[in-house]
This record gives structure tokens, C-alpha cells and sequence, in this order.
């Protein structure tokens, strides 16, 4: 399990990270909220550790963009901020559980526990299109051959390839539906995470294909 610390206070965040490490997880750390949206959008953590009050960016504000794109990765705010109100605004936004300092780190470990034992009993986050599957978890593409852990946006683009197998899928809607609101997105994206899937696809040696099925739009067809 690969989890991010997101906390401005290094003391307070490599002491997590610590203890999170000798519990037996990956872990990575950020200091500063801009650069933590970065990897959280980057990287493919199965959890996320995250203070509000961070330099360039805000918590919540990182929250938000999250879950515009992910809605897999648990969430578990770590802050001073105790007013009712903040907790129920963090809920809401998306976040799985809130946990006020100062804390004790057994309660933590806890509570990271109990959200990674929920994640890991979704059994039905699992796809299967010829010898490919796609775990939703933990955003692995698996065939007879191996596998290869998919970066946020390519594990989003072969899930709707996959739970739209046979059916043509128009540049514009994949554009909305993994970019979304994204400002600045070059129109040659969409091309360019195809061109990665295909030839993660090749390697695997799978026996289904993304074709272009007519201008701008594309399938997913098993075959071979």
C-alpha cells in the first residue's frame, strides 16, 4: 500500500512517515500543498494523509481537485482545525475520515487501518475484457503475461475503454470526462495517453485493441 503525508510541519509529517514506514507501507512525503496536488495527480497512492493549512495551496482546495478526477483514493484530513464545520466541509468534499491534532499515532494507524481494510473488500472493482482485468484499487493492468500499475489518467481512459468495449468513444467525450474542467489542456492529449495505453497493451500481449473507428473516435475491440 502506497501512501502521501501531506503536512507543512516537517517534524510532525517525518514522524508520521516514520512510523507509517515501520508499519509496513510506502510512503511518500510533501511539504507544500501545490507540489502535493502535483504528485497526488501524478502518482497513484491508495491513500492520502492531508493537513488544511498548507503554504500554496490549501487542504480543502486540494480535496476539491482530488475528487474531481478520483474518487478511489481515501482521504483522511489530519488537522488543528476542530470546528464541527470544518469537519463536516472536509467530509462533504470528499474526504473518508477526520482526525484533529494533537493525535495519538495507534489511533492513526488505526484509522488508516480500518479505511484500507474497506478499500481491499470492494471485490467488485475489478474488470475483465478478454485476457485483460483492471483493478480499480489499485489501478493495475493485468494480463496472463504481467502487469503494469497505471497513472491516474491512464487507469481513467482504459476504464471507460473497458466498461465501453464494442462502442466507439468520441476524442470530445474522453477529453470531458478524464480532463473534465482542466485549464490549459492540449487538444493532442487525448492521442498521446492512447499512444501509452497501446503500447502498454502490446506488451502485455493482450488480445484487445484501441482503433481509431472513425475521425476522433476511437474502440476497444477484443480479438486474437
Amino acid at each position: 500500500m502506497r501512501l502521501l503525508i501531506v503536512e507543512d510541519e516537517k517534524e510532525i509529517c517525518d514522524t508520521v512517515a516514520k512510523s507509517l514506514y515501520h508499519a509496513g507501507y510506502e510512503v511518500d512525503t510533501c511539504y507544500d500543498g501545490e507540489e502535493a496536488l502535483e504528485c497526488i495527480l501524478i502518482e497513484n497512492y491508495d491513500l492520502v494523509v492531508l493537513d488544511l493549512n498548507l503554504p500554496g495551496m490549501d487542504g480543502m482546495e486540494i480535496l476539491k481537485e482530488l475528487r474531481q478526477s478520483n474518487e478511489e483514493t481515501k482521504v483522511l484530513i489530519l488537522s488543528a482545525r476542530g470546528q464541527i464545520a470544518d469537519k463536516v466541509e472536509g467530509l462533504d468534499l470528499g474526504a473518508n475520515d477526520y482526525l484533529t491534532k494533537p493525535f495519538a499515532a495507534k489511533e492513526l494507524l488505526a484509522r488508516i487501518r480500518t479505511m484500507i481494510r474497506t478499500q481491499t473488500t470492494q471485490t467488485e472493482s475489478i474488470l475483465y475484457v478478454g485476457n485483460i482485468t483492471l483493478n480499480r484499487a489499485t489501478f493495475e493492468l493485468t494480463s496472463p503475461t504481467g502487469s503494469f500499475r497505471l497513472a491516474n489518467k491512464e487507469f481513467q481512459m482504459m476504464e471507460v475503454f473497458l466498461c465501453n468495449q464494442g462502442h466507439s468513444i468520441t476524442h470530445k467525450r474522453l477529453l470531458e470526462k478524464i480532463w473534465g474542467d482542466e485549464k490549459q489542456v492540449q487538444t493532442n492529449v487525448v492521442w498521446m495517453y492512447i499512444s501509452y495505453l497501446r503500447k502498454k497493451l502490446e506488451v502485455l500481449h493482450a488480445n484487445l485493441q484501441i482503433t481509431e473507428a472513425s475521425h476522433a473516435e476511437y474502440i476497444l475491440e477484443v480479438g486474437g
